[in-house]
């Protein structure tokens, strides 16, 4: 006994998954008992299912991992019901159950796996063909070992449960509320990324700025329950215009922002400036433009509210990122933006909000 409670004080502290914890386990068990099948299972109570998870046999008796049986019909049911944790002769105690006579149990001692609270997780069992006595020493053990397992899972519940948390908290402070993109902070730290990775390949970044004209004048006319279905609904198609490999985020207020890779530089300077104008690098970056606006346009339904948009005002550009913060190359982008609404207002194009806004 000694020696197995030395192997248990180095086993518990050095467990890191269930796994590791529970077959030593099962190997004492096994020590303990003289039963030659020792074995964990989950018990779903919804779906009245067992399950073993893991298994030891030494012996002819073979209890397999994975095997799922019915709940009603376990031996591990009938103890707990009757509150009795062993039996050496299962034909005479619990022949009813047709799980037990085709594994060839004679043998069969269990404990109860839970949680603090009592909600049932599993079986910590041991059981053998042949009829062999269970002591109360080995009873104890068992109910040990079954308050261990059940405290491990439940601390990886817990650290589970906490990662989740954190997790949707990360999401949370980085994604905007309304339309589900990635809001202002992600977009610096996903621009500030690019431009970084840019620099490593010698390549060019592509950051564009969407401002949505006439915004203020839809909030005005439709109401601001209106106004957030038009952000919800611009977000998405630009969403589905934009490459896999492009990055939307809404800055806020009727501002968007797209970054995403750009072509090769070709061994381009550094000292050619921000604003990259070869061929290749400033196609893309008008392929771009094109298709953001193109996107915004057109007709919109907004809680019975008929909108005929006539587009955004998009300015993208292609920047050298050597050198360059992800501040200016916003900077940037924003300057061709207002370039292009500028061109917009002196060209007499159609008005931000074109044709009848019907309530």
């Amino acid at each position: 006994m000694d020696a197995l409670l030395t192997q248990l004080s180095v086993t518990v502290p050095a467990a890191q998954t269930l796994d590791a914890l529970t077959r030593p386990l099962l190997d004492m068990l096994g020590t303990v008992t003289g039963l030659e099948s020792t074995y964990l299972t989950a018990v779903d109570l919804r779906a009245g299912e067992q399950q073993v998870l893991l298994a030891r046999n030494v012996g002819a008796m073979v209890i397999p991992e994975g095997l799922s049986v019915p709940w009603h019909d376990t031996l591990c049911k009938r103890a707990l019901d009757a509150g009795r944790m062993a039996t050496s002769d299962v034909a005479e105690c619990w022949g009813d159950s047709d799980a037990a006579r085709q594994l060839g149990i004679q043998t069969y001692v269990s404990a109860p796996v839970c949680t603090a609270g009592g909600e049932l997780l599993g079986t910590l069992c041991a059981a053998s063909a042949r009829r062999h006595p269970v002591g109360p020493e080995a009873e104890a053990m068992l109910r040990l070992f079954s308050s261990l397992v059940g405290q491990f899972i439940q601390r990886e519940r817990l650290v589970a449960d906490l990662r989740a948390a954190n997790e949707q908290l990360a999401t949370f402070a980085l994604t905007d509320a309304l339309t589900g993109l990635p809001n202002r902070r992600a977009l610096f730290d996903e621009l500030h990324r690019q431009l970084q990775r840019a620099v490593r390949d010698g390549s060019c970044v592509l950051i564009g700025c969407i401002d949505l004209d006439g915004f203020k004048a839809i909030n005005d006319q439709l109401g601001h329950q209106c106004g957030d279905r038009f952000l919800q609904a611009i977000a998405q198609r630009l969403s589905l215009e934009l490459r896999g490999s492009d990055m939307l985020a809404r800055m806020g207020g009727d501002e968007f922002v797209v970054v995403g890779p750009g072509a090769g530089l070709g061994g381009l300077p550094p000292s050619s400036g921000a604003w990259v104008d070869h061929a290749e690098a400033l196609q893309a970056a008008r392929t771009l433009e094109q298709r953001a606006s193109l996107a915004t346009v057109g007709h919109f339904e907004l809680d019975g509210n008929a909108l005929q948009y006539a587009g955004a005002s998009v300015g993208v550009v292609a920047v050298n990122p050597v050198g360059l913060t992800a501040e200016e190359a916003l900077r940037l982008a924003d300057e061709r933006m207002y370039e292009i609404k500028r061109a917009r207002r002196r060209s007499a194009a159609a008005p931000a909000i074109a044709g009848q806004m019907a309530h």
